[in-house]
């Protein structure tokens, strides 16, 4: 006994001695970490010194600072910024719904800004800015080398004055300009319509107003449409939908999805991970949906996508989506100020990051560029098509009845009114398809 306790002590001292030793290095390591951020904080105040004093000109030691600090931010990633007190108010005002400028999210790439989309119905979507453009002047000046909130505040300016940007386009061979006038933006976070018998619910951003605004506009339809039992089903359009509140997109996800987890955060540390599971309920009622995406579709828009896409909640149609995967969080300041830092990223119920590399459609298919169309093309569409009903002395069809005959009749309408839809939106006129044909398969059943 006395053998097997001294061997047991023997082995306690042993492994004492074994952590000192390998503690020992790890402290040594973190002392000379925290000696090397002092020296460089000394020489961050050494350079700063030296610019208040002997700068050309006089400087404005606040600028300076905030200039810093945003430098600071800015070199983790595109995402990361600091907001001075009038960009924090701005950012607030945005999240509610209405605000001035041009209509158009960005982000930053190569040093010049790249429009993440431009938002329905605002001047820049009206000028013609599309998905993926890349600004390089503004007002003839260039925004290389400048912060992404320095460029934007160069964008900024008074409600109907005019602003042009000169624009790079992938398939444009010369950069070309783009006037605009600046106007109060007003977004309606979604726009419900009805499409023969399917419910378009529009979603152009996720801010305080998306659920309410889609819980009503999906009910109103219905209503419209006489009853479920009418309502083919739902076509989520989050095409040019740059992003928005975390909690709206799982709010509109929730919307749709009985069970099952929504999306996860996973940060730093792997307890401030989180998880957002949906709550019992669909709006829908189980009716097929159709998701249609882009490459403005970002952020907050990849969350619902993806969500209902490894649910099968969801066809997703379209083009791959952006691919901003980060979860930023925004951060209260000294002075008013606030830091937007990215603090995480999110994954899709199926456990996969789309960080750089966006939602994969499940049929992709895409929106044909619109060409201006010939003389010719437009006598071809203004001549009326002849039929032998249109021949005089025809003979009757008296085979059928006439409520046949009506029926024959909506139908044609129908097509007529799909293949409109095709030319003005063939995306959509796709998703409405693939709902029709669910809808009769599920008929045939």
């Amino acid at each position: 006994m006395k053998k097997f306790l001294m061997a047991a002590s023997a082995g306690i001292l042993t492994g004492v001695v074994v952590t000192t030793q390998v503690a020992a290095p790890l402290l040594a390591q973190e002392a000379t970490e925290s000696i090397d951020v002092y020296e460089q904080l000394d020489l961050f105040g050494d350079i700063f010194e030296r610019i208040r004093a002997q700068y050309v000109e006089k400087v404005d030691t606040k600028d300076l600072v905030e200039a810093a600090i945003n430098g600071m931010l800015t070199s983790l990633d595109p995402h990361s910024s600091y907001l001075s007190p009038d960009d924090s108010a701005n950012m607030q005002v945005q999240t509610r719904g209405e605000f001035g400028g041009l209509g158009i999210e960005v982000t930053q790439e190569d040093g010049f800004v790249k429009v993440v989309s431009p938002m329905d119905g605002t001047p820049a979507d009206q000028a013609g800015i599309e998905a993926g453009d890349f600004i390089t002047h503004v007002d003839g000046e260039s925004v290389l080398g400048l912060t992404l909130n320095d460029a934007v505040d160069l964008m900024r300016g008074p409600v109907g004055s005019e602003i042009i940007i000169t624009v790079v386009r992938e398939g444009t061979a010369e950069p070309f300009d783009v006037s605009i006038i600046r106007d109060t933006i007003k977004l309606t976070a979604v726009r419900a319509r009805v499409e023969q018998s399917a419910v378009v619910l529009r979603v152009t951003t996720f801010n305080e107003q998306t659920y309410p605004n889609l819980e009503a506009g999906l009910a109103e339809k219905i209503e419209e449409l006489g009853g479920e039992d009418n309502v083919s089903g739902i076509v989520l359009d989050l095409r040019n939908n740059p992003g928005g509140l975390l909690n709206q997109a799982i709010k509109v996800s929730d919307a749709f999805l009985d069970k099952g987890e929504i999306v996860s955060t996973r940060g730093r540390n792997p307890e401030d991970g989180e998880r957002f599971n949906s709550t019992p309920g669909d709006l829908s009622n189980g009716k097929p949906i159709v998701v249609l995406i882009n490459g403005g579709s970002a952020s907050a828009s990849e969350i619902v996508a993806g969500a209902l896409q490894d649910h099968h909640r969801a066809i997703v149609v379209g083009t791959k989506s952006f691919g901003k995967g980060s979860v930023q969080t925004v951060m209260p300041l000294r002075g008013n100020g606030a830091m937007r830092l990215t603090t995480a990223r999110y994954y899709t119920p199926s456990g996969r990051s789309i960080q750089a590399l966006g939602v994969s459609p499940d049929i992709l298919v895409e929106q044909p560029r619109r060409t201006p169309a010939t003389e010719e093309d437009e006598a071809a569409t203004t001549r009326p098509d002849r039929s032998e009903a249109d021949l005089r002395g025809r003979l009757s069809n008296d085979s059928l009845t006439e409520d046949e005959i009506k029926q024959i009749e909506e139908d044609r309408a129908r097509a007529a009114e799909a293949a409109k839809l095709r030319e003005e939106d063939y995306q959509l006129a796709y998703a409405i398809d693939i709902l029709r044909g669910l809808s009769v398969m599920g008929g045939a059943n």
